[in-house]
């Protein structure tokens, strides 16, 4: 057995070792043989988990770089990144005993609803045993949770609790389709989750929030560690301000001058009002969505920005309840594993009835018509869905399959905005330049707030400030971003994976593809979501 044979036994004990640690992201993945579990998070166990990682990490160390395959050099990195990030969450950052939302974000059935992989019996049978694995679980977390947490954590795993009853109300919708005995089943163990959540919300409520702290940041050397494990980045954090900071200005001296060629006149805070007027109603943003998805299909078919397959089809429905308190919209696409469907679902959050009349309009106004269209490029054509659906039809090994980037996946999304307007999108009108340009706004200020917040000592109240000021946000939108970046510093990824792909485009685009648009973009999006570290390197090589 050759060298490479026996790393792809490796490979293959590596990502079984990942699984066992996080089942639901086997399962988003399409590995339907993970469906039903729940991870076993309490210390022994994680501890155990790290110690086996640790022995995996010195195995895949101590291959010398010529007993490999230069694709497989890169497959090792990818694999250590893997392991080395799961380590970093539990050793470094103390995740599961800081963030109760690590135990109700899981509490969801979504996934065994949201698209029909396999027959009704089957999924209801999953939702069966996550739901008879919940009281154990929040349990477990309970006892794992320090007694002072993070006060946004807190608030915002109370959000995600009070949607979850409406999940489970849409998984018996799945129970009775399943018919009995599971649909007995399904109450049974559906009454004793609930009681398990409404516990834990309550613990929430009443132990922990009182005593909840403003403290989040991981500070500046954990910050440099999450861009490497992420990422496979080995710049200072310094330098991705920087980087974001130019950015940032760049858009907004853009924008000032589109706002300034106006007849009349106007300023920036003019014009983006102008455009947030044009809204549809609450009844009409489903429809306005799926119009959307189709004109940016098009579009990238006529303007030959890549290859679109003809297997893409993308299905358009509101958030699920648990999601809809840290999302506006968002893509679920079928991971690469997944046999049974090449269906999207681009999820958008409504006007929650609930809302006073003027938050109703300050939602409507953000989700206005020119901002919904930029959107359908980011989740659907060309960016999220486009790119799953590339990932998936790769010829790929299968730590590139399981790899997963943020920053890849969301700054080619964000890029794919900013493409779509160089290829004159909407023939390049003022409104879809200016809009995208806000977005881009927001994305170089979550850059700018991500450091600031974790390694500068940022405060809520200034980040939101920043989001006002900066991004040019309503007071609700800055305050749901700022509390985000308290928990995803990650979210500098739209930016920074969107400067890499720019960079790699100026360097690759003539030299290696001719000036094919969409020669680059294809070969980009054959990698998978690599981390962006290492994209220079990929398009460089024949890897």
């Amino acid at each position: 057995m050759g060298a490479d044979e026996l790393f792809g036994e490796l490979e293959q004990a590596i990502v079984d070792h990942v699984f066992r640690i996080a089942p639901g992201y086997g399962m988003a993945l399409g590995l339907h043989q993970y469906d039903g579990r729940l991870p076993d998070l309490r210390p022994e166990s994680t501890d155990a988990w790290t110690a086996e990682a640790d022995r995996l990490l010195v195995q895949l160390r101590s291959i010398p770089d010529d007993h490999l395959s230069p694709p497989r050099r890169h497959d090792r990195l990818l694999l250590q990144l893997l392991l080395e990030s799961i380590i970093f969450d539990f050793r470094e950052v103390g995740e599961l005993e800081r963030n109760p939302m690590a135990y109700v974000g899981v509490a969801s059935l979504t996934a065994y609803t949201a698209r029909e992989y396999a027959p009704a019996k089957f999924r209801a049978e999953g939702m069966v045993r996550v739901l008879q694995a919940i009281p154990a679980f929040l349990m477990a977390g309970r006892r794992r949770l320090r007694p002072v947490l993070p006060r946004p954590f807190v608030e915002l795993a109370l959000t995600i609790a009070s949607g979850i009853p409406s999940d489970f109300a849409e998984g018996e919708t799945l129970a009775i389709e399943a018919g009995e005995p599971l649909l007995s089943q399904f109450r049974e163990a559906r009454a004793e989750a609930e009681t398990a959540v409404a516990a834990f919300a309550q613990a929430l409520k009443v132990e922990y929030l009182p005593q909840s702290t403003a403290k989040f940041a991981l500070g500046p050397e954990k910050y440099r560690r999450l861009l490497w494990v992420r990422e496979g980045l080995t710049a200072p954090a310094e330098e991705i301000l920087r980087r974001g900071r130019a950015d940032l200005d760049r858009n907004q001296r853009r924008l000032a001058e589109i706002a300034a060629q106006m007849d009349p006149p106007v300023s920036v805070e003019q014009l983006l009002e102008v455009l947030q007027r044009d809204h549809p109603t609450a009844e009409g943003l489903l429809p306005a969505a799926r119009a959307d998805v189709e004109l940016a299909k098009q579009f990238v078919i006529s303007a030959d920005l890549a290859t679109v397959p003809a297997n893409a089809q993308c299905r358009v429905k509101e958030t699920p309840p648990p999601g809809r308190a840290l999302s506006t919209a968002s893509m679920d696409s079928p991971g690469p594993f997944e046999q049974s469907t090449d269906e999207g679902i681009y999820y958008v959050t409504l006007v929650d009835p609930a809302w006073p009349p003027d938050q109703q309009e300050q939602w409507l106004r953000n989700m206005n018509r020119n901002m919904l269209r930029n959107t359908a490029i980011h989740e659907v054509y060309p960016g999220h869905y486009l790119q799953f659906l590339h990932a998936r039809a790769a010829s790929s090994t299968l730590a590139r399959k399981v790899f997963f980037s943020s920053a890849f996946c969301e700054g080619w999304a964000h890029y794919a905005e900013q493409l779509a307007i160089e290829a004159k999108y909407q023939d390049a009108s003022t409104a879809a330049e200016a809009t995208q340009l806000h977005d881009a706004l927001l994305r170089d200020v979550r850059l700018v707030v991500s450091v600031g917040l974790h390694t500068q000592g940022m405060t809520l109240a200034q980040a939101a400030e920043m989001f006002e000021k900066e991004a040019h946000l309503g007071a609700m939108p800055a305050q749901r971003e700022a509390i985000r970046g308290t928990f995803n510093p990650e979210y500098f990824g739209y930016t920074l994976g969107k400067l890499e792909i720019l960079e790699a485009r100026e360097k690759y685009l003539a030299t290696t593809f001719g000036g094919s648009r969409r020669a680059f973009h294809d070969r980009l999006l054959s990698f998978g979501a690599p981390p962006v570290g290492l994209i220079g390197g990929l398009l460089g090589s024949s890897t």
